[in-house]
């Protein structure tokens, strides 16, 4: 295991460039200093291991490298994971691309409350294989639509995030709770720090 590969920052000139107005936003919520940017060893679904980027909170930031080391150690598949500025911090587009990722200041879909991903404390893996699912004015929503092959969690898929596997026992070690937990809605693919 490389331990370079694993790193965590302040957010540098060069990081801000890239999220200034896109990812981030100026708000009242949290500031660039209470975040950090975070590298991460992983593997990726060929078996190559990877160079993976995130911005997350700073306080969890430790436990955030700490719990990838542990999924890379495992040879945990993680397709890809880019800072969601690299889709215009457009979370749909990310999600069918299947990148994983973690800070966005944006509202809860079809919400006007924060996401905790806008304050770095929520992490999405594999969205595409692990879609969010919720019903709205009697309609079923999934996200990312492309997501919708893979509503049937009784199927056979080695993406698929379930309770009690080793993702979800790792990310719960860590402080973590599981959006498939939710009653209201799925979100398969989400943790967030409580």
């Amino acid at each position: 295991m490389n331990s370079k590969a694993f790193t965590i920052s302040p957010i540098t000139d060069e990081i801000k460039q890239r999220i200034m107005n896109c990812s981030y936003k100026e708000n009242p919520d949290i500031s660039l200093a209470e975040l950090s940017y975070v590298t991460v060893e992983h593997m990726n679904f060929d078996g190559e291991r990877c160079l993976g980027e995130l911005i997350v909170n700073s306080r969890i930031a430790c436990d955030v490298v700490e719990l990838f080391k542990e999924l890379l150690a495992i040879e945990y598949p993680i397709e890809k994971m880019v800072l969601i500025d690299e889709y215009g911090a457009d979370d749909l587009l990310s999600m069918a691309d299947n990148n994983s990722s973690a800070f966005n200041y944006r509202y809860i879909d079809s919400t006007t409350i924060l996401s905790n991903h806008s304050l770095g404390l929520a992490i999405d893996i594999n969205p595409l294989y692990n879609p969010y699912i919720k019903t709205v004015n009697g309609k079923k929503r999934i996200l990312p639509e492309e997501g919708a092959a893979y509503e049937d969690r009784s199927l056979c898929n080695p993406y698929y995030i379930r309770k009690g596997d080793c993702i979800y026992n790792l990310f719960l070690k860590y402080g973590f709770t599981w959006g498939g937990d939710w009653t209201d809605s799925k979100d398969y693919q989400h943790f967030e720090h409580v």
